[in-house]
């Protein structure tokens, strides 16, 4: 049986241990929206309080099962129209998406900052296809070290809303840079809520969310291009399912114009210069 962790982890990186802790919650259910029994297993090999620390919300685990989902659908179809391709995954914490949606021939890389790198080592050790970077995501050196030939998808969840805005824009513009006709994956929260969190208004009890200095509210998502000339397509990624009261509401929230323009948000952005068939335009708002 492998060891219990204990990990002590600064307020950004330990965000890594909330969004684990949702997606087991939602994945512990037998009506769950997110199948995610390696979250579940991590969960009971780390010795932390999470259901004091964090709550027990169903509808927080929900949405942000809802979230994950989107992610995963993008990497997924990715991944059937390019088997052998790379997924990078930046500032990507203790996210289990690898079990979640492999194929059995890409490759994945995952580029986080070092002590997470560490614990991620320990806790998820990689396979032959997946590799460890430590580093800061935002430090484009580790672009070297993705293979060209292939088709590169880069995802950032939960990362950009942590970095300040200029940092946003280089990354989004090293990316497009250097992986001509490959993808990337952000997601964003709202001004509204960013300003909450600034303010140290987003708190329960036992934990504060740290601020958010970058924020983007989705009917924004068309300013991403201001990044980079080679940003050739933004599309939305809209959730989909649910249950409850969530499930009822989500599909009114985003027929409502002024709801849908500023929710949280996950955005595709697509590179010039690579060859291969166009994007199918099914996620498109």
């Amino acid at each position: 049986m492998s060891s219990v962790e204990r990990p002590e982890l600064a307020a950004v990186p330990e965000t890594a241990l909330w969004t684990l802790w949702q997606r087991a919650v939602e994945a512990r259910r037998p009506d769950a929206v997110l199948h995610d029994p390696k979250a579940v297993d991590l969960v009971g090999r780390i010795d932390y309080p999470f259901a004091e620390r964090f709550g027990t919300s169903g509808f927080q685990s929900r949405f942000q099962a809802l979230r994950v989902g989107c992610f995963d659908r993008e990497v997924a179809d990715f991944l059937a129209r390019e088997p052998r391709g790379t997924v990078v995954c930046l500032g990507e914490g203790l996210e289990t998406q690898y079990w979640r949606v492999d194929n059995g021939r890409a490759r994945w890389l995952t580029v986080d900052l070092p002590e997470m790198t560490a614990l991620r080592e320990r806790l998820l050790p990689p396979g032959p296809r997946q590799r460890y970077l430590a580093g800061d995501a935002t430090d484009l050196a580790w672009a070297d070290e993705v293979d060209r030939d292939r088709a590169v998808l880069v995802t950032t969840q939960g990362l950009c809303m942590y970095l300040p805005p200029a940092r946003v824009k280089a990354l989004i513009a090293g990316c497009a840079d250097r992986f001509p006709g490959g993808s990337m994956v952000v997601d964003a929260v709202p001004r509204w809520f960013a300003r909450l969190t600034v303010s140290g208004r987003m708190r329960t009890a036992a934990y504060q969310l740290p601020a958010m200095p970058w924020a983007m509210d989705a009917g924004e998502r068309d300013k991403l291009r201001t990044a980079s000339p080679a940003v050739t397509a933004v599309r939305d990624v809209r959730p989909t399912g649910g249950r409850g009261l969530l499930g009822a509401l989500l599909p009114l929230a985003l027929a409502a114009p002024w709801l849908a323009a500023h929710r949280p948000s996950v955005t595709v952005l697509d590179f010039a210069g690579g060859p291969g068939p166009a994007r199918p335009g099914s996620c498109t708002p």
